[in-house]
């Protein structure tokens, strides 16, 4: 593989919010001696995530360090109240049992939510300012030389770089080709995705509703707007989806009710397949996994991106840590003490979620029970409910500096 005879730090393949969000730490920690670049061919293209993401308090202390929260603050929406609840399809009343305040402190929001898009776009204009180096290629191909990874970007680009983060999806190619294996299995769900306006205020107010076939959570976003994330067996997703506007929008008013009173589509649709899928290993030599990459779980507690977020801020502590010792940031030693701080967390993530999963999306009476009694425990115990808010928003367990709103 013949190269173009420069040779970067580190080189983040994938542009969405975890790969851009590595590299603007990374290059804002170790200054403009310390070449980051991020390579993606969407990155042509910033307004193209049309979903919205809970980001977990812990991701937003990440996004003020560095200084992109404050230039999207003002499209998030913090979610003040978050009610849970159980019931059929059918059934004319939903009862509320468990209901969670939204601040882990007074004046500080568990999440908020925003529009990726915007998000993404302030990332992206942030990476330029402070020089990370932006090419819209994709990955496709890198082999091992002489203390380095020479990564080729689209036909003939060729970078050598110390570290090669793999940012780039589900369905990584960058892990596929190093040979780490990727367990878990399908779940025969689908998550659709959408924005509902209506006519009344949510007043900073997430519902989840436990349906026989999963999870329909209502989460606000600013202004009279939702975003839907609905799970459904993937057969019927795939023909709700498919469904004329007027008869999809019947099947959401089924699911959301009219206590917001009129509601109306205000996005597109999409169906994403759900599954939990860990990475064997979350590196090899001089390849690290973040992200989706890495990991991915089912939607079910909203962590997700947060799960990536943190895999961010601690390879980017554990990278800037070496590398003001003036050690390798691609060495094994590195990406040994990312991988020992984020698996365990990860895998923990994983069979919860898991777990949640199972006990809420099926059709048992005697199982719907039980979990409305256990719900019911939790709403009776403040101090159980308080844990649950602080490790939704990422503040539990060894919490790297990012994440605590602290400079790396």
């Amino acid at each position: 593989m013949q190269g173009t005879g420069q040779t970067v730090d580190v080189l983040v393949g994938g542009g969405g919010l975890a790969g851009l969000s590595l590299a603007v730490a990374l290059r804002q920690a170790l200054g403009s001696g310390f070449r980051v670049v991020v390579a993606d061919p969407a990155l042509d293209n910033a307004g193209r995530d049309m979903r919205a993401s809970a980001i977990a308090a812990a991701a937003r202390h990440l996004f003020e360090t560095i200084g992109v929260w404050q230039r999207v603050a003002q499209e998030a929406q913090p979610i003040l109240d978050m009610i849970v609840t159980d019931s059929k399809l059918g059934d004319v009343v939903r009862p509320v049992f468990l209901n969670f305040g939204g601040e882990i402190e007074e004046g500080e929001p568990f999440a908020h939510m925003i529009e990726n898009a915007p998000l993404i776009a302030a990332l992206t204009d942030k990476a330029r300012e402070i020089g990370v180096e932006l090419h819209a290629q994709a990955v496709t191909g890198f082999e091992r030389d002489h203390g380095a990874i020479r990564v080729r970007l689209g036909k003939d680009n060729v970078i050598a770089a110390r570290l090669l983060a793999a940012a780039d999806g589900a369905r990584s190619p960058i892990r596929e080709q190093a040979g780490i294996a990727s367990h878990g299995w399908s779940y025969g769900q689908s998550g659709i995705v959408t924005t509902i306006a209506h006519e009344r205020d949510h007043n900073g107010r997430a519902e989840e509703h436990f349906l026989p076939a999963g999870p329909f959570a209502i989460l606000p976003l600013k202004g009279k707007r939702s975003s839907i994330v609905w799970t459904e067996e993937s057969g019927e997703a795939d023909r709700l989806v498919a469904l004329s506007d007027a008869d999809f929008l019947a099947e959401v008013e089924r699911r959301f009710g009219l206590h917001l009173g009129a509601i109306a589509l205000a996005g597109p649709r999409r169906a994403y397949p759900l599954g939990l899928s860990i990475a064997r290993s979350f590196m090899a030599e001089r390849i690290a996994l973040v992200g989706d990459a890495a990991h991915v779980i089912h939607p079910i507690a909203g962590q997700g991106l947060n799960m990536g977020l943190r895999d961010v801020a601690a390879l980017a502590e554990s990278i800037a840590d070496a590398a003001r010792l003036g050690l390798d940031p691609g060495s094994a030693a590195v990406l040994d003490r990312y991988q020992r701080w984020r698996r365990f967390d990860t895998m923990t993530m994983g069979v919860a979620t898991d777990g949640l999963n199972r006990l809420f999306s099926n059709k048992s009476d005697v199982l719907r029970a039980v979990r409305d009694v256990g719900l019911g425990i939790v709403d009776r115990m403040p101090k159980l409910k308080s844990f649950f808010i602080r490790e939704a928003a990422g503040l539990t367990g060894e919490v790297p500096k990012l994440l605590r709103g602290e400079a790396l």
